[in-house]
């Protein structure tokens, strides 16, 4: 091995030993608590993770190699993504919200008495096949949120349950779509058919679905009053229709496997165009340069206005590279598997050895794709057949990554809910309490590691029987 390799590999030395290489994350974790007993906005976990970079140089012994670590990890492909997606989005959204539109579909849905529950479990289902068919769930936040969560909200429906709606609806896809990044991460790991492991997955994605329709439906809200501080002047402006062009491209496009961030910038363009063109807006509305080194217009404030989401989003990828570079991650991957004993504990030690690894990481299939070898060694000791153990890999990750306060998909839904609609503003906490497909996927992950259910569907050997016959 060469030296600049051995340079490469070496790992991040803190004062303390091995316990003080979780001392940042330990940092974030009470920050992020107090802003969790506080429900504060993103401002607060933007706190928590430059908290845990600033105090945490104190306690290594090479500061030079620590920032170089933070750096590394804000140069993960997926930081640029979301970051400038969370930016476009909220350009697209005021171009939308401004409009009147978001109003006018309200009135149009309390007309119609579609409201409550009721509307709550039609967007989760409009999410489920949007999420399925673009295979992305940060995709699918971003399209829903600026008009599903508003319309939501205006109707009835309990802003945390709205939100849980949405986010629930995209992580379906996520974790069943053949084209999500985390099926295919889940499947390849462990040389999976993809048609075949999408066909086993549905034991466990399907019931935890069913069940989140029939709990937003119940629960979701009861329709009626709404309160006027929420509501706002309900005002109805017929030529705001024009600006449903806006989703209609980005969805389209993104149906096409457009990449997000030019499905965005093909919604603004569309949108600016169909705005200024039907005179909803003059084009001061969305740029104006008034002097004065000052410049306003939509266009602008709604970036300054998402600013902080990317600001967290900084944050949190620079600690993750901090905990890569100091061996957290391997040490916990290698501490969980250790723990697989017989083919309950195996099962449990997958799901949860994966899905700790997204709390650490942030990106489910970084975690499949880092133990994924491990998982078929361990997973074949105790005959575990290889779908199974790619189910109970994406499965338990989903699950777990949703219900933690510092990952996208519990930042970025609380973040697009607070723009959308900032009288029903959220923190991170009351979405991922509210994502009851999380919470119910897990609960069946639970179930089949204890009963054995869906344990035994290997669709290659039922091919071999039924040839054999």
């Amino acid at each position: 091995m060469s030296g600049n390799n051995d340079a490469s590999n070496k790992k991040l030395e803190f004062y303390f030993g091995d316990f003080g290489r979780f001392i940042p994350m330990i940092i974030a974790v009470i920050f992020i608590l107090i802003a969790a007993v506080n429900q504060v906005n993103v401002q607060g976990y933007v706190i928590a993770f430059f908290a845990a970079l600033v105090f945490g140089v104190l306690f290594v012994k090479n500061p030079k190699e620590y920032c170089e670590a933070a750096i590394s990890g804000l140069g993960r492909p997926i930081f640029a993504i979301i970051s400038i997606a969370v930016l476009l989005s909220a350009v697209a959204g005021a171009l939308v919200s401004r409009s009147g539109l978001i109003h006018t579909l309200a009135a149009a849905v309390i007309g119609a008495d579609f409201t409550g529950g009721m509307f709550a479990a039609f967007a989760f289902v409009v999410c489920c096949v949007l999420s399925m068919a673009t295979g992305t769930s940060v995709g699918t936040y971003i399209v829903s949120f600026p008009i599903f969560y508003p319309i939501g909200v205006m109707v009835g429906v309990h802003p945390s349950f709205m939100a849980g709606a949405l986010a629930s609806g995209a992580l379906f896809g996520d974790n069943l779509a053949p084209i999500s990044d985390t099926t295919i991460a889940s499947a390849g790991s462990q040389k999976c058919d993809m048609g075949a492991c999408v066909r086993t997955r549905c034991w466990y994605s399907l019931p935890a679905a069913a069940a989140v329709f029939f709990i937003q439906l119940f629960f979701g809200g009861r329709g009626g009053t709404i309160s006027p501080e929420i509501m706002g002047d309900l005002t109805v402006t017929p030529l705001s229709y024009v600006m449903l062009i806006v989703p209609v491209v980005i969805i389209t496009l993104c149906l096409m496997r457009t990449h997000l961030i030019a499905a965005l910038s093909y919604g603004i363009v569309v949108g600016i165009v169909a705005g200024i063109g039907s005179g909803l807006y003059p084009v001061s509305a969305i740029f104006n340069y008034p002097g004065g080194f000052r410049v306003g217009g939509m266009f602008v404030e709604s970036i300054i206005g998402a600013a902080g989401t990317v600001m967290m989003l900084y944050g949190v990828f620079a600690l993750l590279g901090v905990m890569d570079k100091s061996g957290v991650i391997d040490v916990a991957g290698a501490k969980i598997t250790s723990l697989a004993k017989g083919v309950r504990g195996t099962e449990a030690t997958i799901a949860l050895s994966i899905g700790f690894m997204a709390w650490i990481t942030g990106v489910i299939a970084v975690g499949m794709v880092a133990l994924g070898d491990v998982v078929a060694e361990i997973g074949e000791k105790v005959g575990l057949n290889k779908y199974r153990r790619a189910n109970l890999m994406d499965c338990g990750a989903i699950g777990m990554a949703a219900l933690v306060p510092w990952t996208v998909h519990s930042v970025l839904p609380a973040q697009l809910a607070s723009t959308a609609l900032p009288a029903a503003a959220l923190s991170p906490v009351q979405v991922l309490t509210h994502n009851f497909y999380a919470i119910v996927l897990l609960v069946i992950v639970a179930f089949a590691i204890i009963t054995g259910y869906a344990r035994n569907h290997d669709p290659d050997r039922e091919v071999g029987n039924n040839a054999a016959k």
